[in-house]
């Protein structure tokens, strides 16, 4: 069966650094769109970052100079790269996954079908 894992979370002071792992196992051959995403107590999930299957990225506007989207060349592992952290950048992140999305955005989360059980980042200031 499919399945995402996140690790790499944590708590960091404003201004510091954490990268996130999503190791990916049991995946089918097919490529995916792969992304992140986040969602803070009280508010909705957001986009952050997705990669299609031929390596394109889009970024949310608000991580836009300061996370780096990034996956290996075997297509098992996704990384998100987070330098400036803010405040406002705690939440639980999430990575997905899916073979069927055709157009690959930070606004297709709600036709993504794999999931991960999501790693806590949180930045205080």
């Amino acid at each position: 069966q499919a399945q995402l894992v996140e690790s790499g979370g944590g708590s960091v002071q404003a201004g510091g650094s954490l990268r996130l792992s999503c190791v990916a196992t049991s995946l089918s051959r097919y490529n995916y769109c792969m992304g992140w995403w986040r969602q803070a107590p009280g508010k909705e999930r957001e986009g952050v970052a997705v990669i299609d299957r031929n390596g394109v990225i889009q970024y949310a506007e608000f991580v836009k100079g300061r996370f780096t989207i990034s996956k290996d060349n075997a297509k098992t592992s996704l990384f998100l790269q987070m330098n400036s952290l803010k405040p406002e950048d705690t939440a639980m992140y999430y990575c997905a996954a899916d073979p069927r999305i055709q157009i690959c955005t930070v606004a297709a989360g709600d036709y993504f079908n794999l999931w991960g059980q999501g790693t806590q980042v949180t930045v205080s200031s």
